[in-house]
């Protein structure tokens, strides 16, 4: 049967499962892989299951995201310029599916002319865990006007997914999944592919994803989500722990260990996300605060104890009184 509290300290038993000292399990509706909670019954216990840490002990986080800044020398691409292969490589790691570290790796050829400067190059992007087949080729043209010096003038694809000019990303497909592949706007000094000076500079390398983590502690934040932390700095939503409420909070039966009953007089429960409808937020690591008024309680204290004093001296008086009428009798 379904128990309220309104404060709580769960530790995992034996069986990774949350509990009270009393023994009182928590609740929630489980997350999906990606961290989104399905929709489930406001109404209803249905969906709801005891929340279990153990199922996730270990996790990867696979790499779906890179931003990739790089400057390409200018220099490399004037007539008679003798290219040196190797030197315009750079290689960034990523995380598949399974935790594991793989490689891209990006190659920069120049384009030379017979004369002038083409300012153009051919990208082309291997990936190691394909054995290192092509995933991506493409041509690319810096422009040389004043004020966008260096900044991408255009790309086109050779293979591999089309360049998306509205976010100057390239939709990569790698062994173990998509990965979008940030090179920069065309036209944008500040961030992805340049072609300024001679020096060939890896500017700015980031990326998300995580290797696989073992599982450190779970926290709860004021929405209700519970959140699987891992040593390697990842971290994901795994329940939901929602709130209960009812029309009538004075209509719960009173159960032992600080825990309440649905009732007739309380009405149905309903249940809510953490800071939603009349419900408030979850405050973690904090004790609940005393719902006692002291001012008001001393008052009443007095005002009994006034009562008590005045109902003694009455007492006393009749007894005094009845004690001069069996005088007088005798």
């Amino acid at each position: 049967p379904l128990r309220l509290v309104t404060t709580g300290s769960f530790r995992a038993d034996e069986t990774g499962i949350l509990r009270t000292d009393s023994g009182l399990v928590l609740l929630g509706w489980p997350a999906n892989v990606d961290g989104t909670i399905p929709s489930y019954p406001r109404d209803t216990m249905t969906g709801l299951e005891p929340v279990q840490i153990t199922l996730n002990q270990f996790a990867g986080d696979p790499t779906t995201e890179i931003k990739l800044g790089v400057n390409l020398p200018a220099t490399s691409t004037v007539a008679g310029t003798i290219p040196t292969p190797g030197n315009e490589i750079t290689t960034i790691e990523y995380f598949d599916n399974m935790g594991a570290p793989k490689t891209l790796t990006v190659t920069f050829t120049p384009v030379i002319p017979a004369t002038g400067s083409s300012n153009a190059w051919t990208m082309r992007i291997t990936d190691s865990a394909s054995n290192n087949a092509v995933v991506g080729e493409y041509n690319l043209v810096f422009d040389t006007a004043a004020g966008l010096g260096g900044t991408l003038a255009s790309i086109t694809t050779v293979s591999g997914a089309n360049y998306n000019a509205a976010n100057g990303t390239i939709a990569l497909t790698v062994a173990s999944g998509p990965i979008e592949l940030d090179i920069g706007m065309l036209g944008d000094p500040d961030e992805g592919l340049t072609q300024l000076s001679d020096d060939f500079i890896r500017v700015a390398v980031s990326k998300n994803g995580s290797p696989v983590g073992n599982l450190t502690g779970v926290e709860v934040d004021e929405t209700g989500r519970m959140s699987a932390i891992y040593d390697s700095g990842f971290s994901r939503v795994i329940y939901q722990i929602p709130l209960v409420h009812v029309a009538n909070p004075n209509g719960l039966i009173t159960l032992n260990n600080q825990a309440y009953k649905v009732s007739a007089e309380s009405g149905a429960f309903f249940l809510w996300d953490a800071g939603d409808g009349p419900t408030g937020d979850i405050v973690g690591f904090t004790r609940e605060e005393s719902a006692t008024d002291v001012a008001s309680e001393l008052t009443q204290l007095i005002q009994t104890q006034r009562a008590y004093s005045s109902n003694a001296k009455i007492i006393q008086t009749v007894d005094e009184m009845w004690q001069e009428t069996t005088n007088i009798k005798r």
